[in-house]
């Protein structure tokens, strides 16, 4: 056959699959997809030495290059989402703070219009539907227990790009919100909950599916009182985020998540605010004042931890080297069980033929050396061109 200016053959790296790495493998890419095999005369791009791994998929973002997913304008969006696509995240869901609903509602228009032109893939609502006690660095004034009317009025609103919502499933109407979510296939996340044990043991089989941001923004384990951690540790049917930025977590618990609920059940995200790839400052999350030093986003009043910014190539690399995970479970952590969770593993989260062209180039020691988005470069390889 001919060859064709849009068929690429990217061979000599480690290829991860999710059969396993494939040591001097190749990943061939038509147009915008993963290709079975080449076509003669494609253009072979020689990534020796290098690590290839499925596209990030961060299903927990607020924002990034100084753009809030809240609040900001949709170019303004698209620049945050064009941040994180540069360190590696190809598949990213926006994500809300707590604010008025009404105002909630219309942020839902203008994200599900993104949504449909494939810039994002869906709405994270966190807040209002939390727990005061458990606010973290949401607007107490705003927050309201969790009305299954209200939860419909967003997911309406959202025109089906609606993919999570975080509840507090302990406070009033939150199981029946629970049940909504789930018959509408939107995932409910247990997340700023002051939730018991046995509690979250009921949201679970009400159908709750994620723990957002495990550890952070919930009760403790104690000897007596297990609390949420536990019961969301212990159940196949939950995945757990983890925010592996190094102020969030101590390695220890980032460790007992891995070993606890195995590789399958965690998602690394970043709840990444406006500085993600942007720099220290002063910002807003909604409607409170962030202040961000050495990379560590702070509520001016208080102190409470406001988001992240972390982008994932951080969390990628961190948790190989740093953490000393095996680089076969931080993919399927970044990439394929997100992917799954939000229904789109038939297209994203591994390179399998036929799926989207969605890839990054690591080096040898994990820092990002190139990134491709359905098929087109977005941080173009440093390595050597051959014929």
């Amino acid at each position: 056959m001919s060859g064709s200016a849009h068929s690429t053959v990217l061979s000599g790296a480690r290829v991860v699959l999710p059969t396993g790495t494939v040591a001097n493998g190749r990943v061939i890419v038509e147009g915008d997809r993963i290709a079975g095999s080449a076509h003669e005369g494609a253009q072979v791009i020689d990534l020796t030495g290098h690590w290839i791994v499925p596209g990030f998929v961060d299903m927990h973002n607020h924002g990034g290059g100084g753009a809030s997913f809240t609040s900001g304008t949709a170019e303004e969006i698209l620049k945050g989402v064009r941040t994180h696509r540069e360190h590696g995240t190809t598949t990213l869901v926006a994500s809300t703070v707590t604010g008025d609903l009404a105002e909630l509602a219309r942020r839902a228009g203008l994200l599900a219009e993104l949504t449909q032109q494939g810039e994002i893939a869906g709405i994270h609502f966190e807040g209002p539907f939390i727990n005061p006690c458990r606010k973290g660095a949401h607007e107490e004034t705003l927050l309201r227990d969790p009305d299954p009317a209200e939860v419909r009025k967003l997911l309406d609103a959202s025109h089906g790009a609606a993919r999570m919502v975080t509840l507090a499933t302990e406070l009033p109407g939150g199981l029946d919100s629970v049940r909504l979510l789930a018959e509408h296939g939107v995932i409910a996340a247990i997340g700023h909950t002051d939730s018991t044990y046995e509690q979250t043991r009921e949201a679970i089989d009400a159908g709750a599916t994620v723990a957002t941001h495990l550890y952070n923004a919930m009760p403790g384990m104690e000897h007596r009182a297990p609390g949420p951690i536990a019961a969301l540790l212990e159940d196949e049917r939950i995945t757990v985020e983890l925010i592996n930025d190094g102020t969030h977590l101590h390695p220890a618990m980032l460790e007992l998540a891995f070993h606890h609920a195995g590789a399958h059940r965690v998602a690394l995200i970043t709840d990444a605010m406006d500085a993600a790839g942007f720099g220290d400052g002063t910002y807003r999350l909604g409607q409170l004042e962030v202040e961000v030093k050495q990379g560590v986003a702070r509520l001016v009043e208080g102190g409470s931890i406001a988001g992240s910014t972390l982008t994932l190539d951080t969390a990628f690399k961190r948790s190989v080297t740093l953490d000393k995970l095996p680089v076969e479970s931080v993919v399927r952590a970044i990439s394929a069980n997100p992917a799954k969770l939000l229904g789109l593993y038939d297209r994203i989260g591994s390179l399998e033929p036929g799926k989207y062209a969605d890839l990054v180039v690591l080096d040898a020691e994990f820092g990002i050396r190139g990134v491709m988005r359905h098929g087109e470069w977005i941080v173009s390889p440093a390595a050597r061109a051959a014929i």
